[in-house]
């Protein structure tokens, strides 16, 4: 065999040799790629049909405590109907109920609805057309000053324990996100309710100033009501004790 024909048949076998690899590459990187595709994939699985179970739970738990509830309810009904005495604590403990917020509440009051405001008609500075958490407490505690009776926040009852924070972009009511539009409702006194969040200088005129879309709607006529749903969550004591 000449040189010649050895030197083409090295060089057919090195590009030979060099395909081969490439090939191998190309196919390992697909397998690694596929596997952690597959991977990903169970794993966002797992944690959707874990989701889905413990939601499951909470239903089930939160209609087994309303049915309690009802049964409980029931049965104050038929001995407050025998015993005066009872009568007399079953309506105390009805409105200790609706103090704390384990009741439904239906009456007169207001609605305030807090929108972002629209940085495209507005040169605002963008975080203050944005409503926070701070600016939602705010509004809170002024109507609690002004003797609101009971009060929500996109349909999260405001109780003593209640929590409004912010975590990233969301609020947090009760351990609980919601979003924007925030619409609170209070009810009490409408025209108390009213002056203390529309006073000069109040902060409904810092919030409107900042270019925050506010609305307000006050109900008090005799066929409008505003209803506020009862708490959901459960009072515990991490650190007083009661003493009977």
């Amino acid at each position: 065999m000449n040189q010649k024909r050895k030197i083409k048949i090295a060089i057919l076998l090195g590009m030979m040799c060099m395909f081969l690899t490439l090939g191998i590459c190309i196919q390992i990187n697909t397998v690694k790629n596929s596997t952690t595709t597959v991977g990903r994939t169970l794993v966002e699985n797992e944690l959707r049909d874990s989701v889905l179970r413990w939601k499951q739970k909470y239903e089930n738990a939160y209609y087994k405590l309303e049915r309690e509830e009802e049964e409980l309810a029931n049965l104050r009904q038929k001995v407050s109907s025998k015993d005066n005495n009872a009568s007399n604590l079953s309506s105390k403990l009805e409105k200790y109920n609706e103090l704390l917020g384990n009741t439904e509440v239906t009456g007169k009051g207001i609605e305030i609805t807090l929108k972002d405001g629209d940085s495209s008609i507005l040169k605002n500075s963008a975080n203050n057309l944005v409503v926070h958490d701070g600016d939602i407490l705010e509004v809170v505690n002024a109507l609690k000053n002004a003797k609101a009776e009971a009060i929500s926040v996109n349909d999260q009852r405001i109780v003593s324990t209640t929590a409004i924070t912010c975590v990233g972009n969301v609020v947090k009511i009760n351990g609980e996100k919601v979003g924007a539009p925030f619409v609170i409702k209070a009810v009490g006194n409408p025209s108390m309710l009213l002056g203390a969040v529309t006073m000069t200088g109040g902060y409904i005129e810092i919030l409107e100033n900042d270019g925050v879309d506010v609305n307000i709607k006050q109900v008090e006529k005799e066929k409008e009501s505003i209803t506020i749903p009862k708490y959901n969550g459960i009072y515990k004591l991490e650190y007083g004790t009661i003493y009977e």
